[in-house]
């Protein structure tokens, strides 16, 4: 005997009935495929991570895991996620993501700052800049990222943060000024967040929030 007859199948119920068992399906090979994939996709994302801290924070300046010490600031109404590194329980230093608009689109940055406000180290996370020209900002094609160690609010002075062009310090790229330009302009201004918000940025309770 049949489960379901031929007069049942030529009801308008059937055809949706097979719609929603294949949906069925398709849903739960997805639903599975992601269980399968999405903790191996993480691991890699916090290998390649670790890979960038170690490069802009010193390994004798922390003694945690900064990856676990992860956090939201929001300043001027613009969210921003930093980790902390910490000494002996004191916050040695804190990374930071940021972004800012370059010649053809946001150029995303990691900003590591010590706790006494100088620079640790600066890394281009992505951008869309012309390939020869404002790629220049990777470490992979120059060290010009390199220039901003150890530099802070006040050294140079805020005149000094500039490309030369703009009677600064810091090279500019030939035919590509504008995406120089937007990552110092985007470092300065980072320095000043973190100077502004210094209290909250070092603060060692998981439970700090901002008043």
């Amino acid at each position: 005997m049949k489960l379901i007859s031929e007069k049942h199948k030529q009801t308008l119920a059937y055809p949706a009935l097979l719609m929603g068992i294949v949906a069925l399906i398709v849903c739960s090979l997805l639903l599975l495929m992601n269980n399968l994939t999405a903790q191996p996709i993480a691991d890699r994302q916090r290998e390649d991570l670790t890979k960038l801290l170690d490069q802009v924070l010193p390994s004798n300046a922390y003694d945690n895991q900064p990856l676990d010490e992860k956090y939201q600031i929001t300043i001027e109404g613009q969210e921003f996620a930093f980790y902390r590194a910490k000494l002996e329980d004191k916050v040695s230093a804190i990374v930071l993501f940021t972004q800012s608009a370059g010649y053809s689109g946001d150029i995303s940055l990691l900003v590591a700052i010590s706790a006494d406000g100088a620079l640790s180290g600066v890394r281009v996370l992505s951008h869309t800049e012309t390939p020869g020209l404002g790629d220049k900002i990777e470490l992979a094609k120059s060290d010009w990222i390199l220039d901003f160690n150890g530099l802070s609010l006040s050294n140079p002075d805020k005149t000094g943060w500039a490309v030369k062009k703009d009677g600064g310090q810091f090279d500019a790229f030939t035919g590509a000024t504008i995406t120089p330009r937007a990552v110092v302009k985007c470092i300065y201004a980072t320095l000043g967040q973190f100077q502004n918000n210094k209290d909250f940025f070092l603060q060692t309770d998981k439970a700090a929030t901002l008043p």
